[in-house]
């Protein structure tokens, strides 16, 4: 019977899985590729090395393939393609001449992190020998589906279907997730996600269907908050034999009076709850099936929202962190679920909270890269993150946290988002820029990364950069929270469009409390709203930075445009400001 060595047997068993390692690599068939005999050895010894979660398509591109620091995953697939052939190999080793290996090495479909399987022998007790006993019968497998017609309802039945058969596999679903809120223990959702189903009758149009599920399930990956795995077409079992909490299924079909478009249908269903929390439909002209770049596409805009700590993953855990405290119950799913809510709010309390989840954590959860990376970010951005009250200590604590974050995880797209920020607070607006691009790059799904960027272009006088930046992220982000609006306040402002303008600036002055109140004070001034001045005015004086250094004189770390500080200065002094407090301390 083989068994998955978890991660804390890792160290004890090091030495017997670097020796199955070695008879892998000195396999004859293997052999004949060097890059794939490179390709093992590296997952391998970084996985017993600890670095499990820095493994992805980057640092293999670039560590194993010889790829240049600019590699760009969606645009190159070089890494998938030889992930499939480096599986296909040990299949095969594993079936002929590593049948009788005790330690095994897999490579799970959708990801590039290995896993070890070892050989569990127990000699049977004397109560339990049973001599002359004919061994059990094999299980007989279920006879293979028939052929699928086409269906109006056929989502309808492969969500039903798919439920019940979660349900007839596990009753202790809904009653265990009970438990997991009751004690705190919600942990990263575990997502199955399904072969998708061609209904076009057309086996020309296979490729517009094989392989959409894998690469969604590698394109989760660099999100860290999903647990995603591969099901093929009826199994939603993960290998402890529990239930998935999602399922995701697909369908591809031509177009009802338009056969040269294909329809995709999706659907993601609750599998605790027995119900469909999401669906989506998506088209393109079959011409395009065969192109590998329309898969990356097509991926892409479903992970943007399965990915996205607002997405329907997610849903559960953030309305339980919204109802009750999870003192003494941290993990750090948890913990980067309340960061991401801090990031919505920007408030000090919710800093306050995500920063203390973090140090709840256990030192192993704690040094993780995505982990110092967040604590960093709270600890620039807030005078009481790790409480450390001097801003350059604060920005020079935090520097150093990213620096070691990077080290851990150097291909950690969250990372490198956090680094850009920690730029952008520090006046570094070029450095802000190339670790945006480095961000997106690596998770080019992250719409969080790709609002940010765009906030930053703007500020830094690059709004018609920014425009369709921000535009694309508020269509695939999943309920953008406020912050995701504050180019839209801009480019309204620019073309004299005060009610819209007003509109946006007060809801990102929801998560941005320094410009936010200020752009709803230009906008209301073009709207000859007193009232609307009179609101926003005091928030703008209370800011902690402004009082401290002067409003245009802190602003201008963010802001490079210097028509945009001369607007808001002119707005400012309008509203009444005096005009030292622009430049001083007040």
């Amino acid at each position: 019977m083989l068994r998955e060595v978890p991660t804390k047997e890792l160290s004890a068993r090091r030495d017997e899985i670097k020796s199955a390692l070695d008879r892998v690599l000195s396999w004859s068939e293997m052999a004949r590729s060097p890059q794939l005999m490179r390709f093992l050895d590296y997952i391998v010894t970084r996985r017993l090395e600890g670095e499990g979660p820095s493994i992805k398509a980057y640092s293999i591109a670039v560590d194993v393939l010889g790829r240049s620091s600019d590699f760009d995953p969606q645009a190159d697939p070089i890494v998938r393609v030889q992930a499939r052939r480096l599986r296909a190999l040990l299949d095969q080793y594993y079936s002929g001449p590593g049948a009788d290996e005790t330690v095994r090495i897999e490579l799970p479909v959708g990801r590039y992190v290995p896993e070890f399987l070892v050989e569990e022998r127990r000699e049977p007790s004397a109560g339990e020998r049973r001599p002359n006993l004919p061994a059990p019968a094999k299980a007989v497998p279920p006879a293979p589906r028939g052929h699928v017609t086409i269906s109006w309802f056929v989502l309808l039945v492969i969500a039903v279907g798919s439920t019940a058969l979660a349900y007839s596999l596990s009753t202790w679903g809904p009653r265990q997730e009970s438990l997991a809120q009751a004690s705190g223990a919600m942990q990263r959702p575990r997502l199955t996600v399904m072969e998708f189903q061609n209904l076009t009758g057309d086996s020309s149009t296979i490729s517009a269907t094989a392989g959409l599920a894998i690469e969604v399930v590698t394109d989760l990956e660099p999100f860290g908050t999903v647990n995603a795995r591969y099901g093929g077409t009826d199994d939603n079992v993960d290998l402890e034999g529990r239930t998935s909490d999602f399922v995701l299924t697909g369908i591809v079909r031509r177009a009802p009076n338009a056969p040269q478009i294909l329809q995709y249908s999706v659907i993601l269903t609750d599998l605790l709850s027995s119900g469909v929390v999401w669906s989506k439909s998506m088209t393109i002209p079959a011409v395009l099936a065969g192109d590998g770049r329309t898969l990356d596409q097509l991926s892409v805009e479903l992970v943007s929202v399965l990915g996205s700590v607002r997405g329907p993953l997610h849903a559960r855990a953030r309305e339980f962190l919204a109802q009750n405290s999870i003192t003494g119950q941290e993990n750090a799913y948890l913990c980067r679920m309340l960061f991401d809510m801090y990031r919505d709010t920007g408030t000090f309390a919710a800093s306050e909270r995500a920063n203390a989840c973090y140090t709840a954590l256990g030192e192993r959860d704690r040094q993780a890269g995505p982990a110092l990376a967040a604590v960093a970010s709270l600890t620039a951005e807030f005078s009481g993150g790790g409480g450390v009250a001097s801003e350059m200590d604060r920005l020079r604590i935090a520097g150093n946290m990213i620096a070691i974050a990077l080290r851990i995880a150097s291909t950690d797209s969250f990372v490198w988002e956090q680094k850009a920020r920690l730029h952008e607070v520090m006046g570094e607006h070029d450095q802000a820029e190339a670790a945006y691009g480095s961000a997106l790059q690596l998770n080019p799904g992250s719409m969080d990364a790709l609002a940010a960027r765009a906030r930053h272009l703007a500020l830094i006088g690059r709004l018609s950069d920014a425009a369709p930046m921000a535009k694309a992220a508020l269509q695939g982000a999943p309920s953008p929270p406020g912050w995701y609006l504050g180019v839209g306040a801009l480019a309204a402002l620019e073309r004299d469009e005060f009610g819209p303008a007003a509109e946006y600036a007060e809801t990102y002055s929801q998560a941005d409390r320094e410009l936010g109140p200020i752009l709803a004070i230009m906008a209301a001034q073009g709207l000859g709203d007193a009232d609307m001045v009179n609101r926003y005015l005091p928030r703008v004086l209370e800011v902690p930075g402004f009082r401290a250094h002067g409003i245009i004189t802190q602003l201008r770390r963010r802001i490079v445009d210097d028509a945009l500080l001369d607007a808001i200065r002119s707005a400012l002094l309008e509203a009444g400001v005096p005009a030292l407090s622009l430049i001083r301390a007040f």
